[in-house]
């Protein structure tokens, strides 16, 4: 049985107080973007400050160029999120590899089933043990949360590289910018960051007794792979229609982003434009954004509803992607004459 020392208490608390500065700079930026908002004549000079910061590309402001990057170094943010994502990934699947043993087979599998019967575990197990399964069982939920991102992050790796077609004028602003770098850092670790401290600390005791001692003393036992894989199959029935709702996004953004980039094929000009259509285009202006959202809440569905920070990392994609695609909404409407007048910004048949 393992009991918490103070090196468990101090792994808690710092934990505890990264999840807090994460929770503190999702707040931080939702509440600018809600702000904006508002239908206050006071408040608009507030919402001209805010979308010039953010614009990027046809719907970026002309004056703020001198203070922008090319719209292509979106690159950089899925290069920065593969390599950290997938850090994250195979650190927090050796740290669960490692801390599966705790609990006996006959123990993951009477936790699992309370889980899915909604019966307390408390009253089969003392409690300090029920922890630690619940605690293991939490890893293990993050393991899979991190192997749908990276799945969504390598796509974009590629649609970056092959798929669209930047302009060469296309522009976005330097705060935009460095706020996307600050997206691709935190969200990946937003899904795992209850177990941030623990799995750190371990990927430095790796570190250091490789440096040590060498890699012949570094044991992971045998490789098992159906073992190392297993306790993803019994996750609970949320995190599965979670991701199936998350790859039912991550379809359609893929589609979108191709019609978006055949559109730039055969363009003559930087500043040609045409009108999007097919898949979702015809019923939202932004659907590359509206897949966005669905990806990200078939994660909070896969969470299991219960993480405030996953919450809060969706409450910022949909204020930020709202706050765009709206604007996006407008450019489209002053540009064409004959755009269709039933597309929504971003919600079908709603907004």
């Amino acid at each position: 049985m393992v009991g918490f020392g103070v090196a468990d208490k101090m792994g808690s608390e710092a934990s505890s107080m990264a999840v807090l500065l994460l929770r503190a700079a999702w707040v931080a930026g939702i509440l600018p973007i809600m702000v904006a908002f508002i239908p206050w004549s006071k408040i608009t000079p507030f919402r001209e400050l805010l979308l010039k910061l953010s614009g990027r590309g046809k719907i970026m402001d002309s004056s703020s160029k001198k203070l922008s990057v090319p719209q292509k170094f979106f690159l950089h943010f899925y290069i920065l999120a593969v390599i950290w994502t997938t850090l994250l990934l195979v650190a927090t699947w050796l740290y669960a590899i490692k801390k599966t043993p705790i609990a006996s087979e006959g123990e993951i599998y009477s936790s699992i089933a309370s889980h899915l019967t909604g019966v307390s575990h408390d009253l089969f197990l003392g409690k300090s043990q029920s922890s630690v399964i619940e605690y293991t069982y939490g890893i293990w939920k993050s393991v899979f949360l991190l192997l749908l991102i990276d799945a969504q992050l390598l796509r974009r790796l590629y649609e970056s590289i092959y798929v669209l077609k930047y302009s060469p004028s296309a522009r976005m602003h330097i705060v935009g910018y460095l706020t996307g770098l600050f997206f691709y850092t935190a969200a990946p670790l937003s899904f795992c960051c209850k177990y941030s401290w623990e799995v750190f600390n371990f990927v430095e005791d790796i570190i250091a007794v490789f440096i040590v001692k060498g890699k012949d003393i570094i044991q992971f036992g045998d490789f098992d792979l159906l073992g190392h894989v297993n306790p993803l199959m019994q996750l609970k029935w949320c995190t599965w229609i979670g991701a199936a709702l998350f790859f039912w996004g991550w379809y359609h953004q893929y589609r979108c982003h191709a019609i978006l980039g055949s559109l730039r094929e055969n363009k003559h000009k930087d500043n040609d434009y045409e009108i999007p259509h097919g898949d979702w285009f015809e019923y939202v202006s932004s659907p590359h954004y509206l897949a966005e959202i669905v990806i990200y809440g078939g994660l909070v569905i896969a969470s299991g509803f219960s993480d405030i920070t996953i919450w809060l990392v969706f409450g910022f994609v949909v204020a930020n992607l709202t706050f765009a695609a709206a604007e996006t909404q407008k450019w489209y409407l002053r540009k064409f004459d004959n755009y269709p007048r039933n597309r929504c910004a971003i919600i079908p048949f709603v907004y």
